[in-house]
């Protein structure tokens, strides 16, 4: 396998044109001040000691070093050793409620947060899976594609806030959907939808959703955060509640019942999360219980430098390039190697 440990410097090889362009350039402006003088052709008579192809050798010389010493910043490589290992992992996908109602704090410090902090520790716990985030409201898109750099999925994690959607509500049906395309083309690998919500669906569906996930071998696990007897729903930044039409303070519940029928119909199982750490432990539970796919890998462990060949390239082409005089040596025009008969 061949590779560069620094690839970022292999961008410095766009000057390379750059540089011949701009020679080419300043051979043509030079042309066209001889032309001035009389014929290119009767002026060549009388600069005998010129030579255009040395100078055109001299500048190829110049840049072929160039290049040379860019590849050997870029360090390449090939491996000389393949390590073949079996690794095990699933693909997760985190569809998270951020509507205004997760903003609650029947669930503290609030049921977003709540949440948030259970992710974050299911993440802290990956080794060989794959994690990816959907958010949704009223509607939803994928925050993070499915992935296993854990630190980005942390970084997005923490960046999840009810006013990245405008269109309030829940649309639990569209986030299994979506989730459900979020997925690698990886055959023989576990996958399962970890869906966070409070329970008000506004749009419906949601169970034909899951259930649609499950024909496609994908497990929806519900997380319910929140109370069944319900808390007033804060307005972000301030001290006051979201009212209905009557003015009154709107009490967002738990629907738990809800919940259940969503996790039933996508072949995975409901996770009640309260106050306490009991949702975190069964929901380690469940993501150790997945069938985790067996999938075979080849790495190259070893890999031997090859920049030393680019460098003594550049070295030696630099020489040439000293000892190459821009004009005919007459000196040499007197030795003869061969004389003749």
């Amino acid at each position: 396998m061949f590779r560069f440990e620094n690839p970022i410097y292999l961008y410095a090889l766009a000057i390379i044109p750059l540089l011949a362009l701009l020679y080419y350039y300043s051979s043509y402006r030079r042309k066209k001040r001889l032309r001035r003088y009389g014929d290119p052709h009767l002026l060549r008579e009388f600069m005998i000691d010129v030579s255009l192809w040395r100078s055109q050798t001299k500048a190829w010389l110049l840049l072929l070093a160039l290049t040379s010493l860019i590849i050997a910043a870029a360090r390449p490589q090939f491996g000389t050793k393949i390590d073949t290992s079996e690794r095990n992992g699933i693909e997760a996908i985190i569809a998270m409620d951020v509507s205004n109602s997760m903003l609650a704090n029947d669930v503290r410090p609030s049921r977003l947060d709540k949440a948030k902090m259970l992710v974050s520790n299911m993440v802290d716990d990956m080794r060989d899976d794959k994690v990816g985030l959907v958010v949704y409201a009223g509607q939803a898109f994928v925050q993070l594609p499915i992935t296993n750099d854990y630190v980005s999925a942390k970084m997005f994690l923490d960046g999840i806030d009810p006013s990245m959607i405008a269109t309030q509500g829940t649309d639990i049906a569209t986030a299994i959907d979506l989730a459900s395309r979020s997925f690698t083309q990886k055959k023989d690998v576990s996958r399962a939808i970890f869906l966070i919500t409070d329970g008000e669906d506004n749009e419906g569906g949601a169970v034909e959703a899951a259930k649609e996930a499950a024909k496609k071998g994908i497990r929806v696990y519900i997380l319910g955060v929140g109370s069944p007897d319900g808390a007033h729903v804060p307005i972000p930044g301030t001290t006051q509640y979201f009212i209905d039409d009557q003015g009154n303070p709107i009490v967002s519940c738990l629907n738990e019942e809800m919940c259940r029928q969503i996790a039933r119909a996508g072949n995975g199982a409901y996770i009640y999360v309260d106050n306490s750490s009991s949702a975190q432990k069964e929901l380690s539970k469940y993501v150790d219980k997945l069938a985790k796919a067996k999938l075979e890998s080849q790495i190259y462990s070893e890999f031997d430098e090859q920049y030393q060949g680019f460098i003594i390239l550049a070295l030696f082409l630099l020489l040439v390039d000293m000892c190459l005089l821009e004009r005919k040596n007459h000196i040499l025009q007197n030795f003869h190697l061969f004389s003749k008969g």
